[in-house]
């Protein structure tokens, strides 16, 4: 796998209302890095979990914990030199002000769709605590970045892998390509050469007589 190195450590935080694409996005592009990858809905409490698989809006103050705990989680990247990629709605401005709360080292993928494709989606998706009547509260909540803030925009209305070459290219972002693997095979020798034959002398021819 191809680990791309920066001069400074930087921290991808993948955002977008539910069914953008975000944790499918960031885990290709943690492939495609190398990079230390963590799931934000992961870090919610289980008091958050649990009112959201119920149907009911987090409100700020639900939110404010769980941002704390993804904001720490992205100085534990930047403080140890790593870089890293972790999702998270970060619908607001305001919630996007705590994630970068050191004010460098931060840069927020935001993933746009349009309202028929999120529904689509979300109607379709297995396994997920969020469910589809809460995609109206987020649209209500959602602040797209602004040109002030570290942030880019991508269409996520395509095939995923393209998304992620739309990323990287935006965000100047090119793996290594790996160097190239050292063959163990010896390289085949030439057949020795079979020994020459003595050359033989032609036979001697006979004297005549009266020669001397």
């Amino acid at each position: 796998m191809a680990v791309v190195e920066l001069p400074s450590p930087v921290v991808l935080v993948i955002m977008g209302v539910s069914g953008a694409g975000k944790s499918t996005i960031a885990a290709l592009l943690a492939e495609r890095l190398g990079w230390t990858f963590e799931e934000g809905d992961s870090l919610h409490p289980t008091a958050n979990v649990e009112k959201m698989a119920a149907g009911v809006p987090l409100t700020d103050d639900d939110r404010w914990p769980w941002l704390a705990k993804i904001a720490d989680w992205i100085d534990g990247r930047l403080d140890t030199g790593e870089n890293g990629i972790i999702t998270c709605s970060a619908l607001k401005r305001s919630y996007r002000n705590v994630l970068n709360r050191r004010g460098s080292g931060v840069e927020f993928v935001y993933l746009a769709l349009d309202r028929a494709d999120l529904e689509e989606r979300v109607e379709h998706r297995e396994g997920h605590f969020m469910p589809a009547a809460l995609l109206d509260s987020q649209l209500d909540t959602l602040e797209p970045p602004t040109t002030t803030e570290p942030a880019i925009q991508v269409d996520a209305g395509t095939d995923s892998r393209l998304v992620v070459d739309r990323i990287l290219r935006d965000l100047g972002l090119t793996p290594k390509a790996l160097p190239p693997v050292k063959s163990t095979t010896k390289p085949a020798t030439k057949p020795a050469a079979a020994p020459k034959s003595p050359r033989k002398r032609p036979p001697a021819s006979p004297r005549q007589p009266g020669h001397t």
